[in-house]
């Protein structure tokens, strides 16, 4: 199955999003807005939330167009949060989650677009049923969570700090 032109404009925007997201959890433990990273994160993943829209491979709206809407609205509460509550401590705990939420549920479409892709010819999945891409997603699922938990532990600390 080949891609629209919306599908590699939506997929390269994608990639980029996904990079800039990993490092900024590399560089600052979390999805950092104040920096180019979290900047490249939230604009190229708002362009590939609505690009999403505009793809459909079995026709009409389906759960991936969901996992899309949802994702604006988590990076959207995220940037309000950000913009609107700097000082305000708690708010940072809701960004946090409300961004790597965003970034885990991106990996959802994300991996199954994939694994049924590619190979080419013979792909690593033959439907969304398939164990690999289950097995895939419970990975990430405890990577979200462990990360979580991290930024959590994180930010505590942070919020200690800023309050003495």
């Amino acid at each position: 199955m080949t891609l629209s032109n919306l599908g590699i404009f939506h997929t390269i925007i994608g990639l980029a999003a996904i990079i800039a997201a990993l490092v900024s959890f590399v560089k600052y433990g979390k999805i950092n807005l104040a920096k180019l990273t979290g900047k490249i994160y939230f604009y190229g993943t708002l362009v590939t939330s609505l690009t999403a829209l505009g793809i459909s491979k079995h026709g009409g709206f389906n759960p991936g167009h969901a996992f899309s809407i949802l994702i604006v609205i988590l990076i959207s509460v995220a940037y309000l949060l950000y913009w609107r509550k700097k000082g305000n401590t708690r708010a940072r705990y809701f960004e946090n989650f409300c961004l790597s939420f965003s970034f885990f549920l991106s990996w959802v479409p994300t991996v199954n677009e994939t694994f049924t892709r590619v190979p080419v010819g013979h792909p690593l999945a033959k439907d969304i049923k398939d164990p690999v891409i289950a097995n895939t997603l419970l990975i990430l699922l405890l990577l979200f969570i462990g990360g979580t938990v991290y930024q959590i532990i994180k930010q505590m600390k942070i919020n200690k700090a800023t309050s003495m």
